[in-house]
C-alpha cells in the first residue's frame, strides 16, 4: 500500500514538473495578443517580447505584416520604430530598435503596441518576427504550427479573427458610423438651439418697441 502511494506521488509530482516546464516554455515564446479583432475591422496588436538569453538583452525587433492600409506604433522611451511600406502603400513590417545603452534585459520582457487595419478576412492571422540581442544572436520566430497541434521550437506568434458583425459590417465601420450619427445629431442639435435663441431675441427686441410704443402713446394721451 505504501509503495503504491509512493508511486502514485511520484507521477502526480513528475506530471506537474512536466506542466510547469512547458508553461515556462511557452511563455518564453514571442506572442501576440488582439483582444475583440475582427474580420475586416482595426485593433491593437500587442507583441510580448520575453529575453530567453541568460548573457544579452534584446535590442531590436522585427515583425512581418501582412500589408496593412494603416499601421500605427507606439511611443516606447528608449526605443526607435520605422514602418516599411512597399510599392503600394501597404505597410509589410515594423521594426523597434533599442538606443544605445538601451535593451530588454535577461529575465525581463518588453509589450510593443501597434494599431493595424483593416484586418483580412482570414480566421487566423500569423506574423513572423526576428529577435536580436545585444551579442547579435539573432532568432526567429517564423515557424507555423502543424496539424498534429504540437508547438514547434520557434512559433510565429499568432492570432485568431472573429467574423464580422452581422449589425453594421465590420466593428470599426459600425463604431465610425455611429460616431457620424452623433455628429449630426449633435449639428442639428445646435441648429436648433441657435434658431430657437434667434426667435428669442427677435420676439424680446419686439417686446421692447412694442411696449415702448404704447408708452409714448399714454404720454402723448396725457400732455392732450
Amino acid at each position: 500500500m505504501t509503495s503504491f502511494i509512493t508511486r502514485a506521488f511520484v507521477t502526480v509530482g513528475a506530471t506537474a514538473g512536466a506542466a510547469l516546464l512547458a508553461s515556462g516554455v511557452a511563455a518564453a515564446h514571442v506572442t501576440v495578443d488582439a483582444p475583440g479583432a475582427q474580420q475586416g475591422g482595426y485593433a491593437v496588436l500587442t507583441f510580448k517580447v520575453p529575453t530567453e538569453s541568460d548573457t544579452a538583452g534584446t535590442t531590436k525587433l522585427t515583425v512581418t505584416l501582412p500589408g496593412f492600409k494603416s499601421a500605427r506604433t507606439e511611443p516606447i522611451a528608449g526605443w526607435k520604430s520605422e514602418v516599411v511600406k512597399n510599392q503600394d502603400a501597404e505597410v509589410t513590417s515594423v521594426t523597434w530598435t533599442a538606443d544605445p545603452g538601451v535593451s530588454v534585459p535577461p529575465g525581463q520582457f518588453q509589450r510593443f503596441a501597434l494599431s493595424v487595419g483593416p484586418l483580412p478576412d482570414e480566421a487566423e492571422l500569423s506574423f513572423n518576427a526576428t529577435q536580436t540581442y545585444s551579442d547579435g544572436e539573432v532568432v526567429n520566430w517564423d515557424q507555423p504550427t502543424p496539424e498534429n497541434g504540437e508547438e514547434p521550437e520557434h512559433p510565429a506568434p499568432a492570432i485568431m479573427l472573429a467574423e464580422a458583425s452581422e449589425e453594421g459590417g465590420h466593428g470599426h465601420s459600425v463604431a465610425t458610423a455611429n460616431n457620424h450619427e452623433a455628429d449630426n445629431h449633435e449639428g442639428s442639435a445646435s441648429e436648433k438651439d441657435t434658431t430657437a435663441r434667434w426667435l428669442g431675441g427677435i420676439g424680446l427686441a419686439l417686446g421692447a418697441l412694442g411696449a415702448a410704443l404704447g408708452l409714448g402713446a399714454v404720454i402723448r394721451s396725457r400732455r392732450s
